[in-house]
């Protein structure tokens, strides 16, 4: 019997808009919000380690920048929309709550196919990467592209009445809006052939109300209260699901293979989880990029974004492997390796 394909990853794309916003600047809107607090000069700075975030422009949605993402992917790799077999939305935004937003994206690419949507916070494109890795090797389809857009600016909390609100509000601080793109196709499955080797997930979903936008669902459905419709932080369960993440994987066996990676790629909040993760991972930093700082929190394309930026940078070359860790509120994390 046929080995089952292997998906290989054909091409990685990101979009990042062009408007930008400093941290000093979100200070700025944070003091003229009319609030009862605004944090000192460099408190967010420092905090953080974020310079600053990307930011859309008006009347863009997430799924426009999931279709600017997707064209250069398919460009990238010289494929037309014709030969997409199936499109999956995977991100934490979404354009309206009905229809999935996969159905707006493939309308405004052209792509006639089926598709769905993958949500799972952060690890949204790690999970869908799984599902694509299981149609394409049951042979139920053989290309796969994988469309992320993220407008997680829209949950930045502007008005603070205290020092203790503005830390639950931090992580919509450093929040960005971004597109970005995976073409996954069939490809053979021999030792030396590339695509992705490995995946392993786990989840604990007792701290799914660690770090929450509660607006929009069954729960908070019309609520204009900002607790609700911005990104919140309740109490100090997410510091310790960050902990306790980074811990449960460190032992797990499919991640000594990802610590020998010409690359590694984790998905990043701040620059102080970002050395936190790789000291409790035991990941090489010097094979890591804390992408965070110059671009903030990408939310589901963090780890496509460093995918891109590690190639446009000549730090992976064909024949390499490559690490890829999610971890994401809910909780969960996601281990991928893969060969270039």
């Amino acid at each position: 019997m046929n080995q089952a394909p292997r998906a290989r990853l054909a091409a990685a794309a990101v979009h990042l808009p062009s408007r930008y916003r400093t941290m000093a600047e979100t200070r700025e809107r944070i003091a003229a919000s009319g609030g009862a607090y605004t944090p000192p000069p460099g408190l967010l700075e420092d905090l953080t380690g974020v310079r600053g975030v990307h930011l859309r422009d008006e009347g863009v949605q997430a799924s426009d920048l999931a279709v600017a993402a997707a064209r250069q992917a398919l460009e990238a790799a010289g494929a037309g929309v014709g030969t997409v077999d199936l499109l999956l939305f995977a991100a934490t935004s979404h354009d309206l709550l009905e229809p999935a937003t996969a159905h707006i994206v493939a309308a405004k690419l052209g792509v006639r196919c089926p598709v769905f949507d993958v949500k799972n916070a952060c690890n949204s494109v790690l999970n869908a990467m799984e599902a694509a890795c299981a149609f394409i090797a049951v042979r139920r389809y053989r290309t796969v592209l994988i469309a992320c857009g993220e407008t997680l600016t829209e949950t930045t909390r502007w008005r603070v009445p205290d020092h203790e609100a503005l830390l639950r509000a931090m992580p919509g601080y450093t929040v960005s809006d971004a597109g970005a793109a995976l073409l996954l196709t069939a490809g053979p499955s021999g030792e030396g052939d590339p695509g992705v080797l490995s995946m392993s997930f786990m989840g604990d979903s007792t701290a799914w109300n660690a770090c929450t936008v509660a607006g929009g669902g069954s729960m908070h459905g019309r609520s204009l209260d900002d607790d609700h419709t911005t990104l919140r932080l309740n109490g100090s369960r997410l510091r310790d699901a960050l902990d306790l993440l980074p811990l449960t994987l460190a032992p797990h066996p499919d991640l000594e293979p990802i610590r020998a990676s010409a690359f590694i790629a984790f998905h990043q909040i701040s620059l102080p989880q970002f050395h936190d993760t790789a000291r409790q991972l035991r990941l090489p930093v010097a094979r890591c990029m804390a992408s965070v700082a110059d671009h903030g929190n990408c939310g589901a394309a963090s780890l496509p974004l460093q995918l891109v930026k590690a190639q446009e940078a000549e730090r992976v070359e064909p024949g390499d492997l490559v690490g890829m860790i999610g971890l994401a509120s809910g909780t969960s994390a996601g281990l991928v390796l893969l060969r270039w």
